[in-house]
């Protein structure tokens, strides 16, 4: 490929040193896969490759030796299998029935949860790893670099790789050490041996991405560490399992997601993979070098892609979740092996886990700012997409901080199986912390106004990536809002990638935020047809950020709308009055020109919201007694009540409303906003007035250096 190609096939901007690299690495990778494809065959057969003290060895001693060795060290809680065990049951009684009978459920009737579409079955017999469990759709076997991903028909890449992750074998590895039932190991071998023969090396989906091998590697690492004692394992199931690791292993290796242009979740997935089973399996001939390397590049990844706040430069609370879980369980496996980790890594995973602490809702969910996948590196339990606070425990227990102890929050499984008992000790030995304080993270461009139970979230981050985006959202300037508890105006999440690509776009477009849209376009230029790609026109940039004991103000904008034939910047301030428990936003549009203006404000899916006869929006959360008022302050029209879609897991939505409101109008246009929450204890008819005396309150509004300056 030659450079003009290479920047033809690369969006953004990049000089001509970093195009010229990117084009002899795509050389490099085709002639590379032109050889792989010629040695398909061979590399399938292949045995593994043990290093010289183990490859002559018979094959009832290295059955012995695995089962026998002390060293490498796994996760606690999988080698102390007694305290795990005994913990698990008294701790955890309500959560083993229900494993056990997922457990079961796996064998009897190959069915399990997958992802936000519930329980799915795979076959009655023989599970097909290769048919797509939603659309049917029975994906080729063919060279997996030739599969097509994208395809229109309603099938999903991303839920048969989920299936292919093999997650649920460390559910049937749990059971199996906790009830001793051989049933549970004979459906691991049998499950295995099926997925081998049903995937050659090289030859289907399941080997079109690196990312999806690591994390399988890594599942299958811990389910081995749980079956090794099984009588079903003998020295033939053995090496047959030393083969698929280390096929995996090189099979990543040669199918690396690096570019020199950008790197992802993926690149980090893979190197971690490969970190993974070089620790692990030392008695592989290539484990030395994939540890060595898979340490060096997580690292350097951790560099890139971590900003200086310890927020994911994807732009994406899904992902930045993801990458927590990578750094946060491969830290403590290198740990615990005695491999050095220099403690300004530590010290950013800190970080990492702080941003996941003060983003987190009262209500203790995550927002779902940017994609959401739902995927887990290493799922001892399966989460949903915003249940984020279980990896908090983790850092709790760790780094012995209450700060990441959220109060009244119940011990996760998790602390146990990777902790181990001393980890459960440590953790219930911290007091809970209470609720953090306001938090600017500038680099991410995420602002947290929080007091007590009152909690805003105001997104000015860009589309990630540096600009380049892939998971982030046309969401600039949006808001969500809790109070008392509950979550009132949320960010509505992504559903589905490739299964509908007009949901997939509608997800993530302006009009589906909490923000406005100007002229039906779209802050950031996308297309349907490409649903990981968005263009970086709007880059937010904040212009004043002030928190005080009283007041907490935050000012951005962007320049989204500059592309109109009569520009347009969008200016949004946010205030939290503390003392008087409310929010007042104000939206400036600045330019000139007629232009139709949208405003739109997302309501979760569990509160009623209605429009009152003073054109104020009601909010009702009926289980809390909760309500929320949002008043449009300088301005006669009514609000309508609009319906959409939100969804807080991949690949299930669930239908909601938005107050919306829609106007044709000369720019430069103002307009003032009041949230107005109502809790337990609250005066419901002082708080009305509340709002009717800021309709009242006049001042002028005028353009200053931070946007609209006057919140009056």
């Amino acid at each position: 490929m030659n450079i003009s190609k290479a920047k033809r096939a690369l969006r953004g901007e990049m000089n001509a040193g970093t195009a010229a690299l990117e084009a002899l690495r795509r050389g490099r990778v085709a002639l590379g896969r032109r050889s792989e494809r010629a040695h398909l065959a061979k590399l399938t057969r292949e045995p593994a490759r043990l290093t010289r003290e183990f490859a002559n060895m018979p094959a009832a001693d290295l059955l012995a030796h695995f089962r026998t060795r002390n060293s490498p060290q796994f996760f606690a809680g999988f080698t102390e299998i007694d305290h795990t065990i005994a913990l698990q049951h008294q701790l955890f009684p309500n959560e083993t029935t229900r494993l056990i009978n997922d457990a079961t459920a796996i064998v009897e009737r190959h069915c399990w949860s997958l992802l936000g579409f519930g329980e799915r079955c795979f076959g009655r017999t023989e599970i097909d790893w290769n048919r797509d469990p939603l659309s049917g759709f029975d994906w080729p076997r063919a060279y997996h670099a030739e599969i097509k991903l994208i395809r229109r028909d309603g099938s999903d890449v991303r839920v048969l790789w989920e299936l292919n992750r093999l997650a649920h074998l460390i559910t049937l590895g749990r059971a199996y050490v906790l009830t001793n039932e051989q049933k549970f190991s004979a459906e691991f071998f049998g499950q295995l041996a099926g997925w081998r023969t049903q995937n050659p090396v090289g030859s289907t989906v399941n080997w079109s991405c690196a990312m999806e091998l690591a994390l399988r590697t890594m599942n299958l690492l811990g389910a081995f560490l749980l079956f090794r004692q099984a009588p079903q394992m003998n020295g033939e199931k053995l090496k047959d399992l030393l083969r698929m690791f280390d096929q995996h292993g090189a099979h990543i290796k040669r199918n690396l997601e690096f570019s020199h242009i950008a790197t992802s979740n993926h690149y980090l997935c893979d190197v971690t993979g490969l970190l993974w089973i070089g620790v692990m399996l030392p008695e592989l001939q290539h484990a030395r070098e994939w540890r060595d390397f898979g340490l060096r590049e997580m690292l350097a990844e951790m560099d890139k892609q971590i900003l200086a706040d310890g927020a994911d430069y994807e732009a994406s609370t899904g992902y930045h979740r993801l990458k927590v879980e990578l750094f946060l369980y491969s830290f403590i496996l290198c740990h615990i092996n005695g491999i050095d980790i220099e403690e300004r890594y530590w010290d950013k995973l800190r970080s990492m886990l702080d941003y996941v602490r003060t983003c987190l809702r009262p209500d203790g969910r995550a927002p779902l700012i940017g994609d959401s996948d739902s995927g887990q590196a290493f799922p001892i339990v399966r989460r949903s997409g915003d249940d984020h606070a279980y990896v908090l425990a983790l850092g709790a227990g760790i780094f012995q901080q209450s700060h990441f102890k959220i109060k009244g929050l119940r011990l996760p499984e998790e602390v146990l199986w990777i902790l181990g008992a001393q980890g459960v000790r440590e953790f219930e030995s911290l007091p809970g912390d209470e609720i953090p304080d306001s938090k600017a993270f500038a680099e991410a461009g995420v602002y947290v106004l929080r007091n007590d139970d009152l909690y805003l979230l105001f997104n000015a981050g860009g589309v990630g990536v540096n600009g380049r985006g892939s998971h982030g959202h046309n969401d600039a300037l949006s808001i969500e809002v809790s109070a008392c508890g509950k979550a009132f105006i949320v960010d509505p999440g992504s559903y589905v990638y490739t299964a509908d690509l007009h949901e997939r776009h509608l997800f993530r477009s302006t009009a589906y935020h909490s923000t406005v849209e100007i002229d039906r376009i779209e802050q950031n230029s996308i297309d349907e047809s490409t649903p990981f790609v968005i263009g970086d026109e709007a880059s937010p940039r904040v212009l004043r950020c002030e928190f005080s004991r009283d007041v907490d103000i935050v000012a951005a904008e962007h320049n989204g709308y500059g592309r109109l034939p009569a520009p347009v910047a969008h200016r949004r301030v946010v205030q939290l009055d503390k003392r008087k428990r409310f929010w007042k936003v104000l939206d400036a549009l600045q330019g000139e020109g007629e232009h139709n203006f949208r405003f739109l404000f997302v309501f979760a899916p569990d509160v009623e919201p209605v429009l009152r006869a003073d054109g104020v929006v009601q909010v009702c959360d009926k289980m809390r007694g909760a309500k929320l008022f949002l008043a449009l302050l300088n301005r006669d029209e009514r609000l309508k009540l609009v319906s959409q879609w939100a969804s807080s897991e991949y690949g299930a939505r669930s239908t909601t409303m938005a107050a919306a409101w829609s106007v044709q109008a000369h720019a430069p246009l103002i307009v003032r906003w009041a949230i107005v929450p109502v809790c337990k204890n609250d005066d419901e008819a002082l708080r009305l007035e509340l709002i009717e005396q800021l309709r009242r309150e006049t001042g002028e509004i005028r353009f200053g250096v931070f946007g609209a300056s006057a919140m009056a």
